[in-house]
C-alpha cells in the first residue's frame, strides 16, 4: 500500500486514495527526535554519576549521528527497509548492553534508564508499522531480552516496562494491519463505484439512441408485416441482447416475432431526445445555460410548456442532463400513453432547487410496474431519468394511478450547480 495520496482512474472517474500509514510514519519521525533529546538530557543530568562518562558520551554521539543521517528513512514505508530496521534495532540493543559498562551497578539495580532510554521504543515501533504485529512482537522480544541481560535478571520494574513495550508494539502493529485491510477495501469499493457510474452513463447513452431505434424498428416492422416483420424480429432480438449487456446480466424474458410492445413496461421507444445546450464557445467550460432554451423545443400541439418569465440558469452540463431526463419522460408518454395523449411541462425556479414536472393524461402506471420493468432490464426510468438525476444530486419521483395519468417530478438542487458555475469561472 502506498504512503502518498494517489488518484487512480477507474471507469473514467478519479478515485482518491489516502494512506492511513503516512501519519504514523510522521509521528515516528518526531518521536525519534524527541526521545533522542530526552536521552541526551539524561546523559547531561547523570554525567557525574557514570563510572565511565566518556563511554556514554561516545555512544550518544553515535546515536545522534545515526538519528540525523537516517531522519528520512522513517518518513515512509518505501524508505524504511528491513535492513534499516535491523540496523536501527541493533543500535538500540547495543546501547542497552553497553549500559553496565558505563554506569554503576547500584544505579542499574535501582532501575536507572539505559543509555538509549525510551529511544529504543522507536526502533520497535518501526518494525510494528512496517510489518504488523508479528514484526513488532519479534522486535520487542529482542529488546526485552537485552534489558534482562542488562539488569542481570528479572526485576519488577523491568518486567513492568517490558510488558508495556511488548503490548504497545503488538497493539500498534495490529491496528496498522486492520487499517491497511480497510484501506484496500475502501479503494476497491471506490473503483467499483466509479466503474458502475461509468457503466450507467454509457447505458443511458445507449438507451437514448440505439435501444430506442431498435424498439422502433421492432414495432414498425411488426405493424407493416412481411419482410419488415422479420427485420423487426431481428431488431427485437438485438434489443434484448443489448439490454442484458447494459443491465449487467439481468435476465430479460424472450419475445417472439409477433411480440407486441409491453404496454405497461418502462418506455423504451424511439423519439427525439432533448437538444443539447446551445453551442457557445464561452460556455465550453460549463458556464451558465438557460434551461428554458433546452425545454422549449419540446412544446408542440400536444405538449404544453410553462416556464418562468426570467432565465433559469444552470451549468451547461447540469442543464443538458436535466433536459435529457425530461426528453426521456416525454418518450415514455408517447409510447405508453399514446400519440393522442397530451403532456404538460412545468418549469419552476425555486430558491434552492430547479423543478421540472412532466404530466400526462394517459392510462397511468400500475403499482409496482416500474420496479418490475427495471428488473427485466428496461432502463428508461432506471438510467435515463432516475440515474441522471441521482448523478446531479437530485431526485426523480413518480405519481401515478391507473386511469389518472402520470406525473414525474424532477428536482435538481442549486448548490452543486453553483459550485460547477464557480469552477467554470475559475477556469477562465
Amino acid at each position: 500500500m502506498t504512503e502518498r495520496s494517489r488518484g487512480e482512474r477507474a471507469g473514467g472517474e478519479r478515485v482518491v486514495r489516502m494512506s492511513v500509514e503516512q501519519p504514523l510514519w510522521q509521528a515516528l519521525t518526531a518521536y525519534r527526535v524527541l526521545t533522542l533529546l530526552y536521552a541526551l538530557g539524561l546523559c547531561v543530568y547523570s554525567f557525574e554519576d557514570y563510572d565511565h562518562p566518556l563511554g556514554a558520551v561516545v555512544y550518544l554521539a553515535v546515536l545522534t549521528l545515526w538519528t540525523a543521517l537516517t531522519f528520512r528513512m522513517v518518513s515512509s514505508a518505501e524508505r524504511c527497509t528491513r535492513q534499516f530496521l535491523v540496523g536501527d534495532l541493533g543500535i538500540a540493543v547495543t546501547g542497552i548492553l553497553l549500559t553496565p559498562l558505563v554506569d554503576t551497578h547500584d544505579r542499574i539495580v535501582q532501575g536507572t534508564p539505559t543509555l538509549p532510554s525510551i529511544w529504543t521504543m522507536g526502533a520497535v515501533l518501526g518494525f510494528a508499522i512496517k510489518g504488523g504485529w508479528r514484526w513488532g512482537a519479534s522486535a520487542s522480544t529482542v529488546v526485552c531480552a537485552a534489558n534482562v541481560i542488562e539488569r542481570g535478571g528479572f526485576a519488577q520494574d523491568t518486567v513492568h516496562m517490558l510488558m508495556l513495550v511488548w503490548v504497545a508494539s503488538v497493539a500498534i502493529g495490529y491496528v496498522v494491519e486492520v487499517a491497511r485491510a480497510s484501506e484496500r477495501t475502501l479503494a476497491r469499493a471506490l473503483r467499483i463505484e466509479a466503474a458502475t457510474r461509468e457503466r450507467e452513463r454509457l447505458a443511458r447513452d445507449i438507451h437514448d439512441s440505439v435501444l430506442q431505434v431498435l424498439a422502433m424498428v421492432q414495432r414498425r416492422g411488426a405493424a407493416i408485416g412481411g419482410e419488415a416483420a422479420e427485420l423487426g424480429r431481428m431488431a427485437g432480438e438485438q434489443e434484448i441482447a443489448l439490454r442484458t449487456l447494459v443491465s449487467t446480466g439481468l435476465v430479460t424474458p424472450p419475445r417472439g416475432a409477433d411480440a407486441a410492445p409491453d404496454p405497461g413496461g418502462l418506455p423504451d421507444a424511439a423519439g427525439p431526445s432533448a437538444p443539447p445546450c446551445p453551442p457557445d464557445p464561452e460556455r465550453s467550460d460549463g458556464g451558465p445555460c438557460d434551461l428554458r432554451a433546452l425545454l422549449a423545443p419540446h412544446a408542440g400541439a400536444r405538449v404544453t410548456f410553462s416556464e418562468p418569465g426570467a432565465p433559469v440558469l444552470l451549468p451547461a452540463g447540469v442543464a443538458g442532463e436535466l433536459a435529457a431526463a425530461v426528453g426521456a419522460a416525454l418518450d415514455n408518454v408517447r409510447v405508453h400513453a399514446g400519440e393522442e395523449a397530451h403532456a404538460w411541462i412545468l418549469l419552476e425556479d425555486e430558491p434552492d432547487a430547479v423543478m421540472v414536472t412532466v404530466r400526462d393524461d394517459g392510462p397511468g402506471i400500475p403499482e409496482g410496474r416500474l420496479a418490475d420493468a427495471e428488473a427485466e432490464g428496461r432502463l428508461g426510468v432506471a438510467l435515463s431519468i432516475r440515474g441522471r438525476l441521482r448523478d446531479l444530486g437530485g431526485t426523480a419521483a413518480w405519481i401515478s394511478a391507473p386511469g389518472q395519468g402520470t406525473e414525474v417530478e424532477l428536482t435538481v438542487p442549486k448548490a452543486p450547480a453553483k459550485k460547477a458555475k464557480a469552477k467554470g469561472e475559475a477556469a477562465r
